[in-house]
């Protein structure tokens, strides 16, 4: 899944700002009531991570326009699956909101045999919200300081070293996966109820290797706690412009993550413009913009429309991920 440049998003943020708000003069007058009591944003990761951050703005700035708090409920566990799971049963009402991501709303579906949602029939796309920009990172200690000598570390101490995600079917997850796929080793994957307990053990050296979103790592990287030997995407990150891309040693390896909002199948249309139009718009409020890229996430905007059309292709290029990284369902 490609994303616009930074340069190209910040060209388009103003107008879709300013498009959301003529779609709010033509709303029906079904939606004039909507919101009546508080909402409800579930983040399918713990406080901390990167969706907590991202899902906090959100519900900040977002209950301003809306005029109603919205309760960020951080429902960690199964790499999202179980927070998603629980919007998809919710009434569809426009009172309860899923900060979804490309696990909870792909990859996941394909690791697991008795899966609870349909990732496409179960949810109404609402809008998009982020990309996110995810690291690899190791522990000053770790004698490899780029991706080339912790391959070739790997190969000296085979099923000796571990990497750590923030949940299986996670793209850090699919990430690390990815790497012994392309490298030829093979790393051991432990699963964390998030990034930030992941991070507690680097830090503290239980763990070796990390996957870890930007947001999450900024701190520790900036302190000299942790050392980036790589970024997952195609190019360098703009925020982090001196680490390379894994791509660079290894061609082809690439890995995307993102976040967008979702509301259980059946919420009604008006309700949709309501909330996509104005997630739009704080998305576009230029102190949005510069806090989300000082953290590690890019601000990303669509239709409900073409979310929904940027789901059903995530899948397929998902499925493909996943069968490339050696993932089988369980």
């Amino acid at each position: 899944m490609t994303f616009p440049s930074p340069a190209s998003r910040r060209r388009h943020l103003a107008q879709l700002g300013a498009g959301a708000i003529a779609l709010l003069g033509g709303l029906p007058a079904k939606a004039a009531g909507y919101p009546e009591r508080p909402l409800r944003l579930v983040v399918p990761y713990a406080a901390g991570a990167a969706g907590d951050l991202l899902g906090r703005i959100l519900a900040d700035r977002l209950g301003l326009l809306l005029g109603q708090a919205i309760i960020v409920d951080n429902r960690a566990g199964a790499g999202g699956t179980l927070g998603a799971d629980n919007v998809a049963k919710a009434a569809p009402d426009g009172y309860t909101l899923l900060l979804g991501t490309d696990a909870s709303q792909a990859t996941n579906v394909f690791l697991s045999k008795r899966f609870p949602y349909d990732p496409v029939k179960s949810f109404t796309p609402v809008a998009a919200a982020a990309t996110n920009h995810i690291v690899l990172l190791v522990h000053p200690s770790f004698p490899a300081r780029t991706v080339a000598e912790l391959v070739q570390y790997a190969k000296s101490h085979p099923g000796k070293l571990s990497f750590g995600s923030s949940g299986p079917g996670s793209a850090h997850h699919l990430a690390g996966q990815l790497l012994n796929e392309a490298a030829g080793i093979d790393m051991v994957h432990v699963a964390y109820k998030g990034g930030s307990p992941a991070m507690t053990d680097l830090l503290g050296g239980q763990l070796q290797v990390l996957f870890a979103s930007l947001s999450t790592a900024r701190p520790y990287l900036d302190s000299g706690k942790v050392r980036a030997l790589g970024v997952v995407e195609a190019a360098r990150v703009k925020g982090l412009p001196q680490v390379p891309a894994i791509g660079e040693t290894l061609p082809g390896y690439e890995v995307n993550s993102w976040f967008a909002v979702f509301g259980p199948a059946g919420l009604p249309t008006p309700v949709v413009a309501r909330l996509g139009s104005e997630i739009n718009k704080v998305l576009a409020q230029p102190s949005v913009v510069d806090l989300l890229e000082k953290n590690g996430l890019s601000p990303w905007l669509t239709s409900p429309e073409e979310l929904a059309k940027r789901l059903k292709s995530e899948l397929q290029s998902r499925e493909r991920l996943v069968k490339a990284a050696g993932l089988e369902a369980e």
